[in-house]
C-alpha cells in the first residue's frame, strides 16, 4: 500500500516517461497482461493507455489490470493510467522513496 507521498512521488516521475501499451476495444487479454508484467517488472513504473473505442470505464479499468498484474494503481489523468511494482530483479533500478 503506498502512502500520499509515496503516490505523488510516482506521479511526478510518471510525467516524464511514455505510454508502453494501450486497452483498445478488445479489452484486457492475457498478451496483453503479458506484455505489461513483463515492461512494469524491468521499469518498475509504467503508462497505459485507454483507447475510447475500449467502451471501459478508466478507473475500473486501472482498477481490474491492478488486480490482475498484480501491482499498485497509482493514478488515472484522462485516459492515461499509472502503475507501480517493486521489480524482483537485481539488474533492474529500483525506485527509492
Amino acid at each position: 500500500m503506498l502512502t500520499s507521498k509515496q503516490r505523488a512521488f510516482l506521479r511526478s516521475l510518471a510525467q516524464k516517461i511514455e505510454p508502453i501499451t494501450q486497452v483498445g476495444k478488445s479489452g484486457i487479454t492475457e498478451s496483453f497482461l503479458d506484455n505489461a508484467n513483463n515492461a512494469i517488472e524491468k521499469r518498475e513504473l509504467i503508462k497505459i493507455t485507454v483507447l475510447e473505442n475500449s467502451g471501459e470505464d478508466v478507473m475500473s479499468v486501472g482498477e481490474e489490470i491492478a488486480r490482475r498484474l498484480p501491482a499498485e494503481f497509482v493514478c488515472a489523468t484522462g485516459k492515461k493510467l499509472v502503475f507501480y511494482r517493486r521489480s524482483n530483479s537485481d539488474k533492474v533500478k529500483h525506485i527509492e522513496f
